[in-house]
């Protein structure tokens, strides 16, 4: 009896229909569930927080060696990248805040970066990366309260 009544009253208690996913993480759901949210807000709030910032100061890689050709003929890759930069920035803020609509966002800035990726015609096992973040990106996205 006890059972029934903790699973009534308590978010993280699974029952049948967390197996069937039918419940958001952060909203009534299995503890694991909630983790597993958590684990990816914050993988995604930090890691396009610190790409973002290191736009600005090409610390961890030379950035601008990612454009495609045909992008960097187009633009001015400093700026263009320092813009990367603020986007990234806006991107892990809204993950922070509003993560079903900020993975959805990622998911997609993903998506950008794998074609510029592919239209270089190198680095496809970074772009085969980018593509698992974006997944990681969309499940954080379906995990989020409504």
């Amino acid at each position: 009896m006890r059972e029934r009544e903790a699973s009534r009253t308590s978010p993280y208690v699974p029952d049948r229909s967390v197996a069937m996913g039918e419940k958001r993480a952060t909203g009534k759901g299995s503890r694991g569930a909630r983790q597993a949210f958590r684990l990816l807000q914050l993988g995604f709030v930090a890691a396009p927080l610190l790409a973002g910032l290191d736009k600005f100061g090409n610390r961890m890689t030379r950035w601008q060696h990612y454009l495609a050709p045909q992008v960097r003929r187009r633009v001015d890759p400093d700026r263009f990248m320092r813009t990367v930069g603020a986007v990234e920035i806006a991107a892990a803020v809204l993950v922070a805040v509003k993560p079903r609509l900020g993975g959805l966002v990622v998911a997609g800035w993903l998506g950008g970066i794998i074609g510029n990726l592919l239209l270089g015609r190198k680095d496809y096992d970074v772009a085969l990366r980018d593509l698992g973040l974006a997944i990681g990106a969309l499940s954080l996205s379906r995990l989020a309260r409504p």
